[in-house]
């Protein structure tokens, strides 16, 4: 039977690059002239450092762009308050991946409720869609490209 998988992934080699990115422009920004601001990558978590409040703004707008234009969808990024303390201002950005139990749970209810004649397991980080026909699970696909889900998802694993 058809069956693929639906998964949260970031490629953290395509992060890395656009943190890069966004490091070097930031060192050849005029508005950032002589100021003593930067991005620190860290695991899944993005640590912006400026001198005060609405640099850390300009960063992140900045942050968004690189991430955009190496193809990973800005929705998995969690967005921390910024810390504000005398010279200094920080923020933290999470980058998140993998789908945890109750978002796995959404999705199976969404699919079930659309009635389409599909099959939906859940296993571990990922949920595994298996339909008898390969069009069920193209609008399985469908379906869940138009639900409103949190984090951006792929489709992978197909096997017919």
């Amino acid at each position: 039977m058809p069956s693929f998988d639906v998964v949260s992934e970031l490629d953290m080699h395509e992060v890395t690059n656009a943190v890069d990115q966004a490091n070097r422009e930031l060192q050849s920004r005029y508005d950032f002239k002589g100021v003593n601001a930067g991005y620190e990558l860290s695991g899944e978590k993005v640590q912006l450092e400026a001198e005060v409040d609405f640099q850390l703004q300009q960063m992140l707008e900045m942050l968004k762009a690189k991430l955009t234009g190496r193809k990973i969808d800005i929705k998995c990024m969690e967005i921390k308050e910024p810390e504000l303390g005398g010279v200094k201002a920080r923020q933290e950005v999470v980058l998140r991946q993998g789908l945890d139990q109750a978002l796995c749970k959404k999705i199976t209810k969404t699919v079930k409720e659309s009635k389409l004649k599909v099959q939906t397991q859940i296993q571990g980080e990922k949920v595994r869609i298996t339909g008898k026909k390969r069009d069920d699970l193209q609008q399985a696909i469908a379906l869940l490209r138009e639900a409103d889900i949190e984090l951006p998802l792929q489709f992978n694993n197909f096997r017919d």
